[in-house]
């Protein structure tokens, strides 16, 4: 497949390419999530957030280094930008905007992140207009992340599932499925081409309560941003200090409305306990059969993995 000039889809901010030129030596660390495809909790989105300062305590400094071309590479008709009318006249537009940003974690370190909305369209392109950025400007680590819905309770850790190639980076973390088919995403398709190309390359998943997928859990922020900061060594205690006082709010308030809700929600949380604990506990045992228990498989994850998302995907499709 013959794939046309990438270089043509983003532009470089002088200002912000010379600041990586001159950033210290040994490679940049580079994080990426982009809106549109499946984020439960709004896990990515969060940390996205406090990466570029929007919800941090002390602002963090930032600067585009490059521009994406969104007129080229977003459907405006499928995710229609807001547009405000005052009286009697138009008065502004919210245009979108897929950047690659230089950031600086609490030690003076640089590390980059690309956000903004997923392209619609040209992926090949985009992709290999990505391969171009991280291999110009000396890119060591490329870091995507995102929630994803899971029959697990709020009242246990956040379970994360690595994958790329430098899992080794996140020990410790177990594979839920061997192999599911699922709608893809920009952001997969960078992974994969950037794998194929010899770089390294890690995805981190947030395992989010099916039940709380649509709104934003903190919790599943903050996990990623552990792993992530312990796979790179990126200071950020802002975001981390962001993220918790969010999650505790958060966890009381969920904590409350099913103490007051009805006795099937109730059930539904005990029940994922017990499953979760049962798991948790299996892991841990040399010999799983001497002790059966009633456990989804691996095929079971991957077959509700993969409906789950099919489903979202029609739902996306249907502009619902």
């Amino acid at each position: 497949m013959t794939v046309q000039d990438p270089r043509e889809l983003y532009e470089f901010e002088p200002e912000g390419l010379a600041a990586v030129e001159t950033a210290q030596a040994g490679g940049l660390v580079l994080l990426y999530h982009m809106e549109g495809f499946i984020d439960a909790g709004d896990a990515g989105k969060q940390l996205v957030a406090q990466f570029l300062g929007d919800s941090r305590d002390d602002d963090q400094e930032h600067r585009i280094v490059a521009r994406f071309d969104v007129d080229r590479l977003v459907d405006y008709r499928a995710r229609r930008p807001l547009m405000t009318f005052r009286r009697d006249s138009w008065v502004s537009y919210d245009v979108p905007e897929l950047a690659l940003y230089l950031v600086q974690d609490a030690t003076g370190t640089p590390f980059l992140v690309l956000a903004g909305p997923e392209p619609d369209v040209e992926w090949e392109r985009f992709a290999a207009a990505m391969r171009e950025l991280v291999e110009r400007l000396g890119v060591r680590m490329a870091i995507n992340f995102h929630g994803i819905p899971m029959g697990v309770p709020h009242t246990r850790p956040v379970g994360l599932t690595p994958h790329g190639n430098r899992t080794d980076l996140m020990p410790g973390h177990r594979n839920w499925f061997d192999e599911a088919e699922v709608p893809g995403s920009a952001e997969s398709l960078i992974e994969l081409r950037l794998s194929e190309a010899g770089h390294d390359v890690l995805g981190v998943a947030a395992h989010v309560p099916h039940y709380l997928s649509r709104s934003p859990y903190p919790d599943a922020a903050l996990a990623i941003l552990e792993a992530v900061t312990a796979a790179t060594g990126l200071v950020l205690p802002g975001a981390a200090r962001a993220l918790r006082r969010d999650a505790h709010r958060i966890r009381a308030e969920v904590d409350r409305q099913i103490t007051e809700g009805d006795a099937e929600l109730i059930t539904l949380v005990r029940g994922l306990e017990t499953q979760y604990d049962a798991l948790v506990g299996a892991v841990g045992k040399e010999d799983l059969m001497a002790e059966p228990l009633d456990l989804p498989t691996a095929d079971d994850l991957g077959i509700e993995f993969e409906r789950f998302l099919a489903e979202w995907a029609e739902r996306e499709g249907d502009g619902g």
